[in-house]
Parts: structure tokens; sequence; C-alpha cells
């Protein structure tokens, strides 16, 4: 950034001295024939006629003083001279120079100002003036009978080093400002640069260690609001995820080596104690009923997963059709009756008397529904009531499936939906299962758009899930 900075101040102060050197001349002949012009005018205005020309007199009190003044103002020499261009009087802002009066201007000078009424050039006036100078003439006229006759010539001069002087101090003024800019910008763009550079190095050093593993590694945003606080907190962000993600990636093994390594412990010990004869004949029945048991929770295990794997699949997408949650509420009901009706329970419904249409899938619905329904009969009391309810309200379906047993304490109400978790640790009611029949429910709606809730208290457990009504 600094190198174009600074190229592109090289090339705007080429073009600046350039031109502000080119301005500067300009300004200062064009300044120079104004006043010569000016100078001839007022002496016109003084000679009457061209035989006074002769005896005319510089200590005329009208002429002489504006001369001087044009000279000191403007720093110029002057000079008067007859039609021939011989010099009568030379004078600058120190008074009057009486050495040059009596010498002739070049006659191509007087030439050019007969010709084109003036004269403007960088000259020494072949010797007159000890160095080059610049030079503006202009006739003295008077008028005559059917026009204007040339009476005598003015010649204003300036010495080229006070021009150049003037263009030297604008020089030094740009390039002084040039300098001063030159640094803030190098300052600026250096701060800048490293406030820039640092984050994206910072996040370059956290991207390796993520690669390696670490997955606590942060960026620091530094109260940043530009795009780089912005790339800052996206990585952050990107980390966070990727961090749950292996988290959950890491329990949900550890979780599943367990379920797998107690059934599989298990079968592989009675399969070889049956084998080697460590379990005598008359039990080795009683044994293989263990070892169907397990493989039968290992095979339920492998099903649930295989559905999970569909349910969080992103090529997955929920079918939406309408059905009656009130009718495939009662189906699960009817084909869990031999559970029911093994612990004795009595089932209050509370169903409308009009379907109750929803939009949904109706497959992954029911299965929502027997998880819960099931869930309800294994946690619930012998002898106790299983409540089902459905009710309608602001365009939605609530449907509540409860049941009276142990009350789940309240700081395990946010993980009944984890996999793998299960409340009763002791599994002295829930040895069949695997921890993902809620788990799934919540898949299920969440992919619905949808929620559901449990409330927990005085023995009374109740799940609550929404749908959207047709």
């Amino acid at each position: 950034m600094a190198g174009v900075i600074l190229v592109s101040f090289a090339l705007l102060g080429a073009a600046f001295i350039t031109l502000s050197y080119r301005y500067t001349v300009s300004e200062r002949q064009n300044s120079l024939r104004h006043n010569a012009d000016y100078i001839a005018g007022v002496a016109g205005e003084a000679i009457t006629s061209s035989e006074e020309l002769g005896g005319f007199s510089m200590k005329a009190a009208l002429f002489r003083p504006t001369v001087e003044a044009v000279a000191e103002v403007t720093d110029a020499s002057v000079l008067f001279t007859m039609q021939d261009g011989q010099i009568i009087y030379a004078g600058d802002s120190t008074g009057e120079q009486s050495g040059m009066v009596g010498q002739y201007i070049p006659s191509g000078v007087v030439q050019t100002i007969y010709t084109t009424g003036t004269f403007g050039a960088m000259s020494d006036l072949e010797g007159i003036f000890p160095e080059k100078r610049y030079v503006a003439g202009a006739p003295v006229l008077l008028p005559i009978q059917g026009g204007q006759q040339v009476v005598a010539l003015v010649f204003v001069s300036a010495e080229a080093g006070s021009i150049t002087e003037m263009w030297r101090a604008f020089a030094n003024i740009f390039l002084f400002t040039a300098v001063v800019v030159m640094l803030v910008a190098f300052i600026t763009s250096s701060v800048t640069s490293l406030r820039m550079t640092r984050p994206l190095k910072d996040m370059a050093e956290a991207v390796r260690k993520f690669g390696h593993g670490e997955y606590e590694t942060r960026v620091s945003c530094g109260g940043r609001c530009d795009e780089v606080g912005e790339l800052a907190e996206a990585f952050n962000a990107m980390a966070d995820n990727i961090a749950q993600s292996e988290a959950r990636r890491s329990e949900f093994v550890a979780n599943i080596s367990h379920e797998l390594k107690t059934p599989m412990t298990t079968i592989s010990g009675f399969a070889e104690g049956i084998l080697d004869g460590t379990i005598p004949p008359d039990r080795e029945r009683e044994y293989l009923k263990v070892i169907s048991s397990e493989t039968k929770r290992l095979s339920r295990l492998v099903r649930k997963m295989l559905d999970l794997s569909r349910l969080q699949s992103t090529e997955y997408v929920t079918p939406q059709e309408q059905f009656d949650v009130s009718e495939v509420m009662l189906r699960v009901l009817v084909s869990l009756e031999t559970k029911i009706n093994g612990k004795h329970l009595d089932v209050d419904t509370q169903l409308p008397d009009d379907p109750v249409q929803v939009w949904g899938d109706p497959d992954a619905i029911t299965q929502v529904c027997y998880n819960l329904l099931d869930n309800a009969i294994k946690f619930s009391y012998e002898e106790s009531t299983l409540g089902i309810t459905v009710t309608t309200r602001a365009g939605k379906a609530y449907v509540s499936v409860r049941n009276h047993g142990d009350t789940i304490p309240p700081d395990e109400l946010p993980l009944v939906f984890d996999r793998f978790h299960k409340t009763d640790h002791s599994r002295s009611v829930d040895r069949e299962g695997v921890g993902l029949g809620l788990y799934i429910v919540k898949t299920v709606l969440n992919n619905h758009h949808e929620n559901i809730t449990v409330t927990s208290a005085d023995g009374v457990t109740e799940f609550t899930f929404t749908l959207t009504l047709a």
C-alpha cells in the first residue's frame, strides 16, 4: 500500500511541479504584459504630440510616480524608449538606472512590437541586461487623424530568478506536504496492515490447531465490527459447532459402546458356558432365553440407530399429508393392549368427537405416539391410570400422554430427550430399553418443526407435543 502511495505521489508531484512552473511563468509574463500596457497607456495620456517626446521629462508629476510604483510593487525594471528603440529612461524598485540610457533596444524586438503590438520573451536584449530576464514590451500610441501613431516604446522586465524562487516556494510547500502525507500514510498503512494481518495469522494458527484436534481453540474478535471481526465470529461459531458435534460423537461412541458391551458380554459368557459345560444341561434353556433376549435387544438397538440415521440425513424430507391424529393414537393404544393389561392399567382417553386433521408424516407420528405410550406404560405403577388427551387451539393440535409413576427429578427433565439417557439408572424397570426412544421422538418432531414438552410432579409425568392443524 505504501508503495502505491509513493508511486502515486511521485507521479502527482512531477505533474504538479511541471504544471505549477508553467503556470507561474505564464502568470508572471501576463503580469509583465499587463504592466507594460498600463504604463504605455499612462504615457500616452501624458504625451500630447510626437514633437513633445524629445523634450519629455520623466520627472513629470503624473507619469514618473506611476512607473516607480509599478516597478516597486512588481519588483520589475521599466525601460522607456524612443520610436527607434533608444532608451531615454531606465528604472526599477531602487530608482533610476541612468547607465542604460542611450542604449538601443535590438531592432528585431522593436519591429516585433510594430508588427504585433506586443512583445514577450526570455532575453537579455543583446547585452542591455547582464542576464536573461522575462521581458514584455508595448507601444505608446498617440491618436492622430485616421488612426494611431507609435511615439514610444515601454519595456517591463523581471529577473528569471524571482519567478524561479516563486516556483521553488510552491514546490517546497508541495514536497513538504507530500512528505508529511507519506509519513502519515506509511504509519496508517502499517498500523492498518498489522491490524488486518494479525487476526488472519491468529485464525490461520487456530485452523492448524483445530486440524490437530485442539477443538477448544478460539479466535479473539477484539470487539471489531468489520469484515475481519465477522470472519472471526464465523470461525468461532463454526468451531463451537464442530466442538459440539465432536463432543456428541464421542459421547455417542461411548454410549453405544457401553450399550453393546453389556449384551455382547452376556451372550458371549453364556454361550461359552454352555459350550464348555460350565452351565448344567438342565439350565441351558434358561440361559438360551437370556441370550435370545439380549440378541433381540441388540437388534432393536441397530434398528433404532438406522431410524436415527435416516431421520438425521440431510437428504431426508418429511412427507406432508393430512391425517387424523386421534385415530393414530387409538391404533397405537390397541397395539399396546397386551402391555397395558399386563400392568392392569386403566386408560383415560379424552379425545374430541370430530376427527382432528393435522399435517405431517403419519408413519413418523405413529412412531412418536408408540414411543411415548410405550415409555408411559413401562414406567407406570401397577394398577395406575394411563391418560391420553387431544385438544386443539390457535391452529395447533396438542397431544398429551400422562402416567403415574416415579417423579423425574427436575435436573433430569432437560436430559430425557438425549441419546442413551435413562432416568432409571439401576435399569430395574427399563431393562429392555436402549435409551433412544425419546430421542427419536424429539428428532421426528424437530423435522416437523413442532415442539414437545415434559412435566413431572407428585408422581405424574406428562409429555405433550404439537402438530399443525390441517
